[in-house]
């Protein structure tokens, strides 16, 4: 199916995802990836599906949500894959743009170091970029590429594309475990992002059965102390661990509003105690939660923080 949807999304409100690529063509073969291996490992940009084919499939289904009154907020490039293999990306842009709807790619940035995809890219309203790691044998162990690319020039194709995109830009980072979760590396990603300046940057954890059997989701700790690293040197900093229909909802349930705050944001003490103060509770109720296994406490530098624990799948090798 080309066009999907539309769906919920977190990041991008109501989302109608186009499949450009057929499935698991990538230059990336992550270890965490939820739909397996990587059976097209390739960098060779080169068409796919005839881009008249993928508009139409689009505009009916647009046409049926306005039928419908079904709000789209963005049209989102976000196959099985890397989506800038497209070598037809820019020309699908182009005749999507007149349907009114916000483009949106979803991104490994492997390409990026291509003048000709910055510019495709450029076309589009809203760019994710993945930075899992800047560190060469971790980023090899993590995303395991197509032999050809070189992470360096990856980074600095990243850079030069934030110096002159126009649009929103936001980047992904993937945590797993023992391997990109230390102090240390994440310290190192967060001053490259502070230097591509993106307009959010999203903290992920596996929360499905990823290709690779070791790669896990940190515990919370390590969780709560990314988010602190990355929002000391970051303009905005969110986690993405699962909760994308319930975020920042104001159902007048407490209990409710704590862990959907908390799943994106973990709260600080201080905070967490004039919420409740303001809401007229008292601490039991943060307890409770913890008792039920929904809150989890950390400390980072002196400081209690409490996040929404991840809602994890059985995480098992395909």
């Amino acid at each position: 199916m080309i066009a999907f949807g539309p769906v919920p999304s977190r990041r991008l409100g109501r989302s109608l995802g186009i499949n450009n690529i057929p499935p698991k063509h990538c230059t990336y073969s992550c270890a965490y990836c939820q739909v397996g291996r990587t059976s097209n490992l390739d960098v060779r940009r080169r068409p796919f599906y005839n881009p008249q084919v993928i508009f139409e499939a689009v505009k009916e289904k647009v046409d049926r949500s306005r039928e419908l009154s079904q709000a789209i907020d963005y049209l989102t490039f976000v196959p099985d894959g890397e989506p800038t293999l497209d070598v037809n990306l820019g020309e699908e842009i182009d005749l999507l743009k007149p349907l009114g709807i916000r483009i949106a790619v979803i991104s490994n940035a492997t390409l990026i170091t291509d003048e000709q995809v910055r510019r495709e890219l450029s076309k589009a309203d809203w760019v994710s970029l993945k930075v899992d790691s800047v560190d060469e044998e971790k980023w090899r162990k993590i995303n395991r590429p197509n032999r050809s690319l070189v992470l360096e020039e990856i980074l600095e194709g990243m850079l030069e594309f934030g110096r002159n995109f126009e649009g929103k830009l936001v980047t992904e980072t993937m945590l797993i475990r023992d391997v990109n979760d230390g102090d240390s590396s994440l310290q190192n990603i967060a001053d490259f992002l502070a230097g591509l300046k993106p307009e959010m940057a999203y903290i992920s954890v596996p929360t499905r059965p990823p290709a690779q059997s070791w790669a896990l989701p940190p515990d919370e700790d390590k969780i709560a102390r990314a988010y602190c690293i990355f929002e000391k040197n970051l303009k905005q900093v969110e986690l993405l661990t699962g909760y994308e229909g319930d975020t920042f909802s104001i159902t007048g349930d407490l209990a409710s509003d704590i862990l959907s705050i908390s799943a994106v944001h973990p709260i600080r003490e201080d905070a967490l105690n004039k919420l409740l103060e303001t809401a007229g509770s008292g601490w039991q109720l943060i307890e409770k939660l913890i008792d039920e296994g929904q809150l989890k406490e950390t400390e980072y530098e002196g400081n209690k923080f409490y996040l929404r624990k991840p809602r994890l799948e059985k995480l098992v090798e395909k």
